[in-house]
């Protein structure tokens, strides 16, 4: 049985927001029917723009039958294929939000006092995509929120397969990151109240490109069933936000590991 590599170890069902494009990148190649489970350790940042980590121990989920999959990159969604090569993506998934002290297996930061929490909120995400040909694939992403209104965050990236043979999977996906103005001001802005609950100036960065990011990913299979991921990203945030004050570092990488066990 061939392992699907396609959202097999993901961040986002963890990540506070999705800020970060996820650390383990597609398969881009269409692969049969499959359930993999397992578990897998993220070193992150404790929230997008500080200057401290925290590390996260996380299950590995991916289930695919037919076009319906379930997994923690994008939740529970479809995948329609169209012609030349284009697809059509759905999911619903959820945002953890992020808290402005440290916790445990949560997204925050003590250095976030009197900005008040963001809370968690399904949100529903939008993707369209081109596989040009069997190693590079472009595609635009949208996700918005179904509760709270945090705004939208949109992507664009370019995802091409570096090696592929029957045991070792290497990827390497290019993304640019952007908000609309709510989403950059939840996220990065210091408003009047939380000003002067947190002792940080305003700060409002209004709508647009926020970063880039670069993700690099090696999956390697021992076996038809067993295989490990080991898989890193780095995000870097422009000034659009990055001269926030609750923005102490404008680069970000994120390291995970894991080992998972396809049916």
């Amino acid at each position: 049985m061939n392992i699907n590599y396609k959202g097999c170890l993901t961040l986002a069902f963890f990540a506070s927001s999705g800020l970060y494009t996820p650390l383990v990148l597609a398969d881009e190649s269409k692969s049969p029917d499959h359930v993999s489970v397992g578990a897998s350790v993220i070193n992150t940042p404790r929230y997008s723009g500080a200057d401290d980590t925290t590390t996260i121990f996380a299950p590995v989920i991916d289930i695919r039958e037919g076009f319906i999959f379930a997994n923690f990159e994008k939740g529970i969604g479809y995948e329609i294929d169209l012609p030349a090569g284009l697809y059509f993506q759905n999911a619903f998934g959820y945002s953890a939000g992020r808290k402005d002290e440290d916790k445990d297996m949560q997204y925050g930061s003590d250095k976030l006092k009197g900005m008040g929490d963001i809370k968690g909120t399904m949100n529903t995400s939008f993707a369209f995509g081109w596989h040009l040909n069997d190693r590079l694939s472009a595609e635009i992403n949208a996700t918005m929120p179904l509760g709270e209104s945090y705004g939208v965050k949109y992507s664009g990236s370019l995802t091409g397969i570096l090696l592929q043979t029957d045991e070792d999977n290497i990827t390497l996906r290019l993304s640019a990151l952007f908000g609309d103005e709510r989403y950059n001001d939840t996220y990065y802005g210091v408003n009047r109240k939380q000003s002067d609950d947190s002792g940080y100036a305003q700060f409002k960065p209004g709508g647009g490109m926020y970063g880039q990011a670069a993700a690099l990913s090696w999956t390697h299979s021992f076996s038809d069933h067993w295989s490990t991921t080991l898989a890193g990203n780095y995000t870097h945030l422009n000034n659009k936000v990055s001269d926030s004050p609750i923005v102490f570092k404008d680069g970000g990488f994120d390291a995970i590991a894991a080992v998972s066990y396809t049916f």
